[in-house]
Order: C-alpha cells, then structure tokens, then sequence
C-alpha cells in the first residue's frame, strides 16, 4: 500500500512538472518574481516582460492620489509615458452607459422590462426573440444577442460605423434563449446606445457629458477618439503587428470612450461611494450591473476597480495587446493590489 502511494505521488510530481512545459514561461516569470516593495517597482518590472507602456492611477483612502508610469508612450520616437496621457479605455465606457440607463430609469424615461422590440420595432423579425429580450437582459449581458465582435476575422478590418456593427449579427440565431444566462455581448451595448439615442431625443453622448462627467469634473474624458487631439493619445501596440494604432477608432457605445486613468479613477471612486447616483438611482444601478471593468481595443489593456478591503481605487493601463499580454495585464494588477494591501497593513 505505501509503495502504491509512492508511486502515484511520484506520478503526480511528474505530470505537474511536465505540465510546465505547456504554459508560457513569460506567465511563469511574472508568478514566481518576488513582490517588489512598491508600485513603481511592480511597474518598472512589468516592462521587462514584454509590456510596451504602463500608467497605473492608485486613489487610496487618507493618501493623496499617486501616479506611476513605465515604458514607451511611444516607442517609434522614444517618448516615455505620461500618467497623463489619453487613453482608449474600451469595454470600461460601458460603466458610463449602466449609469446612464440608472438615471434615465429613475426618472421614468425608460423601463427595465420594457423589450427590444418594444424601443427599437424595426428590428422585430432581424434580432432574434426581440420580442422577449428586455433592456435589463441587454444590460446584464443575458441577452443571447451574437457578438458582433466575435465575427471571424473581425478585427484584420473592424467596420467603423454603428449600422455595419449591427448588420454582422442581423438575422442571425440567437446563442441562447433570453435571461437563460450570461455571455458578454458588445452588441448588446451597441443597441443600449441606440436606445438611448432615441429616448432623448438625441446624442446619449451629450447626455453622459452633462449628468455624468460634468458633476464630477472629469474634463479629460470624450466619448469619441474624434473628439480629442491624436497627439494627446498614448499610442498603441498589439503583439505580431508592427504599428501604432491609436488612429484605429472605435466609435460603437460601450467601446469608445477615451479618458486619462485620473478621470476614470474618480468616476470609478465617485460610482462606488455612492456620491455619483442618488439612493433610488444606486438601488437601480446595483440591480442591473457591476462596479468595475476591463477594457480592450487592439492596442489598449485596461483595468479598473475598487478594492474594498483597502478604500483604493486602481486604474491601470497597458499599451499592448495580442500574444500573452491580457494575461500578464492582470497578473501585474493583482501583484500592484497586493503591494497596497501588504503596505497597508505594514
């Protein structure tokens, strides 16, 4: 029996040493580093691993805000990062709407229950169970809308406008029945954006500027990458391409917006405190989505969360993507949080 026993833990050390041997050892690197005794150090680590830029925003509670930065703004001309700099925040942008559809909830301008066939009817008989799918499910991503996205070959040439956005996944069949579960769908936000658009009567964009960006002050962030100078955008590198692609623009709803970390660090803080939404809003808001996001464009890598535990908002961002970098992208997050953490309790 002992001798059983033997043999299968020697079998077990060999099957998980060789399993090493499948995983890229750039991730095993980044695992087995000692944590660094700061922030910056993390950063400047991250460079080493194949990162091209690196900004990271912290807002922790009783400390003034602090901001780190590593790498190549531009790596052509060897300009070093500014923590300043514009960035294309991707998929975060969809904060900005779930906020915007709270509001507009609140103030009985839209319903929750309400379908997609009920706000958009030229679409019953195009999408899928329109007749079924509500505004919350679009929101909560339980739409079984296709991801327009996911289209093969998407992004060698990612159509530009909204309308041939949503003629990829026109007519085609659902993933699944509606509310039957989750599986992030960009084509859900495309159509809230849509829906939005129509409820007001006009640009939802100038709907976020007014009652969302304005009260907090964040006058660095545009919900199109043609609202800003191009100079002022951190350029952007995705493994394989050789290229900046900050002249790539995005302009579909919950994709588009562009802001500096600082901006989206204090909206991040401002929608997590409870200072941005009244009670009714917040009570609406925490029933239809979350409280943090990633975010990815070619290019682009981005994070943003609170972290409770320690009162601190994080906001990171990385101007790279392709090969392993979404992975290294969150296993240098999780190290920056753990550095705060561990300092914190020093």
């Amino acid at each position: 029996m002992k001798f059983t026993k033997q043999i299968l833990r020697i079998a077990f050390i060999v099957v998980s040493l060789s399993s090493l041997f499948f995983v890229p050892w750039i991730l095993v690197r980044a695992w087995i580093l000692p944590l660094p005794d700061t922030v910056q150090e993390q950063v400047n680590e991250a460079m080493n691993l194949g990162l091209d830029g690196m900004i990271v925003y912290v807002d922790q509670a009783g400390k003034q805000p602090a901001f780190y930065a590593g790498g190549w703004e531009n790596k052509e001309n060897k300009t070093p990062t500014d923590p300043h700099a514009l960035f294309k925040i991707a998929s975060i942008s969809k904060l900005y709407i779930a906020v915007a559809v709270a509001k507009l909830t609140n103030d009985k301008h839209l319903s929750l229950d309400k379908t997609l066939a009920d706000y958009l009817p030229e679409l019953a008989g195009r999408i899928e169970n329109a007749d079924k799918i509500t505004l919350r499910m679009m929101v909560q991503h339980r739409s079984g809308i296709p991801n327009f996205t996911d289209t093969p070959g998407y992004w060698k040439s990612a159509p530009k406008e909204i309308s041939e956005n949503l003629e990829l996944v026109l007519d085609k069949p659902a993933d699944f029945e509606p509310d039957k579960k989750f599986s992030y769908s960009n084509t859900n936000y495309l159509l809230i954006g849509e829906i939005l658009d129509k409820t007001l009567g006009y640009s939802h964009h100038q709907y976020i500027k007014k009652e969302v960006l304005a009260p907090l002050n964040l006058n660095h962030t545009f919900s199109l990458l043609g609202e800003v100078d191009i100079n002022d955008v951190m350029s952007g590198y995705d493994v394989g391409f050789d290229g900046d692609l900050k002249y790539n623009e995005f302009k579909t709803p919950g994709g588009s917006m562009v802001a500096t970390a600082k901006d989206v660090g204090i909206f991040l803080r401002a929608l997590n405190d409870g200072s941005l939404l009244n009670h009714h809003e917040q009570a609406i808001y925490s029933s239809i989505y979350e409280y943090e996001h990633t975010g990815l464009l070619p290019g682009y890598t981005s994070i943003a969360r609170y972290s409770k535990d320690i009162d601190a908002v994080v906001v990171q961002f990385i101007n790279t993507s392709g090969g392993y970098s979404w992975n290294l992208s969150g296993m240098v997050y999780n190290r920056i949080v753990k550095i705060l953490r561990r300092n914190s309790n020093s």
